[in-house]
């Protein structure tokens, strides 16, 4: 099969199954798309590449966490691997690491990011997010792609944090709706 053949429910029973080579195909499937994220997130090939290989780590140890009636499962994987990220931005070490960032580093994201985002799964969520009304798409942008917390985002954006949550939530309803 190919990777954009499976069903929601074979890729959720592939997590759950415990067996390594059904992970092989979700790793195949997801990381490209995940990976693009962690790029986003914590601007740099290694970092990004090191958070991918622990988010599925994590992903594979808290399987039995998942539940397909919250959202789908690359929602969900998208969810682990974001918070690995920004754990990883907030920490001291990430902060004196990024003091010494150079310009190399920066031409070299810049050349994976471009090639990542041909990505088809994600291909399909930039497409979703772009056909968001302009106030949902810029806080989907924020807090899933560039990594705000919804706080962070009211203090940006100088709006309240309820409204922050209220459109957040409204525009991945409406997401859902389209998938």
């Amino acid at each position: 099969m190919s990777k954009s053949s499976y069903t929601e429910l074979q890729l959720q029973d592939m997590l759950h199954s415990g067996d390594p080579a059904q992970f092989q195909i979700l790793y195949d499937r997801f990381s490209d798309a995940l990976y693009g994220i962690l790029l986003r997130i914590v601007h740099e090939e290694e970092q990004a590449e090191d958070l991918l290989q622990e988010a599925f780590l994590k992903i594979w140890q808290q399987a039995s966490k998942y539940n397909g009636e919250k959202g789908t499962l690359f929602t969900w994987m998208l969810n682990v691997t974001r918070n690995l990220a920004l754990d990883k931005l907030r920490s001291a070490e990430y902060s004196r690491k990024q003091q010494t960032f150079s310009l190399d580093d920066n031409v070299s994201t810049i050349d994976r990011s471009s090639s990542v985002n041909h990505n088809e799964q994600a291909a399909e969520v930039v497409e979703l997010v772009s056909k968001l009304e302009p106030h949902h798409k810029q806080l989907i942008e924020m807090v899933y792609i560039q990594g705000y917390t919804q706080a962070e985002v009211a203090d940006i954006l100088a709006i309240p944090l309820g409204t922050v949550k209220t459109r957040i939530r409204s525009a991945l309803q409406h997401l859902r709706s389209q998938v």
